[in-house]
């Protein structure tokens, strides 16, 4: 069995992709993620502590408790899939790469053609560097099965 942590953008449905190829493969796979509910991970640290007149404090409250779930599902996973998506740039799922491999996490990162030279340091951390969903399974498939 595989403890995969789910990190990236929240904008599309591709975690949902992922597990459900994975379901279809009968993979042993125990899958986590961060709050994929952009007001609630924006609003968790006012609404849990209070009100903040200045937006810095209001993120940073949000971030701070953001980051406990990130750690201990990160520090408990045996593999972290990475996914940068095209309409928003993802720095937390930057920070996430980056504290998987400080870990030594094993890291597959997704990401179109046109970011590699941005994210040419993450790639560099990573396991694996796949285009699309499809390919992380057969990863997954091929860690888990020894199959292609």
């Amino acid at each position: 069995m595989l403890n995969v942590y789910l990190s990236g953008e929240i904008h599309t449905n591709w975690r949902d992709e992922i597990i459900a190829l994975c379901n279809k493969e009968n993979l042993n796979i125990v899958f986590s993620s961060p709050t994929t509910n952009h007001e609630n991970s924006d609003n968790c640290g006012v609404e849990i502590l209070g009100n903040e007149e200045n937006n810095f404090w209001k993120d940073n409250k949000g971030a701070k408790i953001n980051s406990i779930k990130t750690k201990k599902f990160i520090k408990d996973s045996d593999v972290v899939i990475v996914k940068f998506g095209d309409k928003y740039k993802q720095w937390n799922a930057a920070f996430d790469a980056g504290y998987a491999s400080a870990l030594n996490k094993s890291i597959i990162v997704i990401h179109n053609d046109a970011d590699q030279h941005a994210l040419k340091e993450v790639d560099a951390s990573a396991s694996a560097v796949a285009k699309d969903q499809n390919q992380v399974v057969r990863i997954l498939k091929y860690i888990l099965n020894g199959s292609l």
